[in-house]
Parts: structure tokens; sequence; C-alpha cells
């Protein structure tokens, strides 16, 4: 028998995820969306994610950006408090946030096989963004 999945809005299982992380404790998270391609794809990988004491550009992180809005997103730069992030499958557009929004970091990814891999930094990616568009064009497809 197929176990029962359930959706939750983000707002409610985002915040409850939050509270469990402030509470020092790791959470496993189903992934959705498609804004972390090609890394982390939506609906098929999971994310592991704790609360850490310092986070540094690279690193993908749950923020609360506004009020009971969430994002699983990198980030791009970090100036004083102020936070930048961005999907790396997104093309444009940034979010901000200060470095108490950030809720946890992840620390792997669970692919739909099972296998764990520890999420890169993201410079290669970074360096590709002239040709991204294509990239992601093609990476939707086949995925």
């Amino acid at each position: 028998m197929e176990p029962e999945i359930k959706y939750l809005p983000n707002d409610l299982l985002l915040g409850e995820i939050s509270q469990i992380l402030s509470q020092g404790k790791d959470v496993q998270l189903m992934a959705r969306g498609s804004s972390m391609l090609p890394f982390i794809v939506g609906d098929r990988d999971s994310v592991r994610m704790r609360r850490m004491e310092a986070v540094a550009p690279g690193d993908i992180v749950l923020a609360e950006i506004r009020q009971g809005v969430y994002v699983l997103h990198r980030v791009v730069s970090i100036v004083g408090e102020e936070v930048t992030l961005m999907g790396d499958g997104n093309l444009r557009g940034c979010e901000k946030c200060r470095i108490g929004d950030i809720k946890g970091t992840v620390f792997e990814i669970v692919g739909r096989d099972n296998r764990v891999r520890k999420p890169a930094k993201g410079r290669l990616w970074k360096a590709l963004k002239p040709i991204r568009r294509t990239l992601l064009a093609v990476i939707r497809r086949v995925i």
C-alpha cells in the first residue's frame, strides 16, 4: 500500500519546520518547485537542514523573506546583516532578508534513489551565468 502524501500550505509547514530547527533539531523536507534546478529537483529530492551558527555565500538556506513567506535558495552575498538570496533555477530576481531570518542551512541533499550528497557552493553554476538560460531550458525538458 502506497503511503498517503499530504500537502500543507507553505506558511504552516515551514513555520513548524522553522520552530523545530530553532530547537537545534535536524529536519528533512521534500523540495517543491524548480527554483533550485539543477541541483535540487522539486518533488523528487529532499533536503536535510539544521540551524548553523554562521552562513556564507554559496550556502543553501531556508529563509523567511516576509512574515510567513519562505524560500529555499542560495546565499549570493552578505553585507552586514543583510543577506541576498537567489534560486539556482532563477534567471533573475533576488530576495533579501536579515541574517536572523535564516532558519536553517542545507547540509545534505537526498535524491530519489536515496543517494545522499553534500550541497556544492555553486561556484561553477555562477560562472555559467551567461549561458544559464539555455542550460536551464535543456534541463527542464530532460527532467
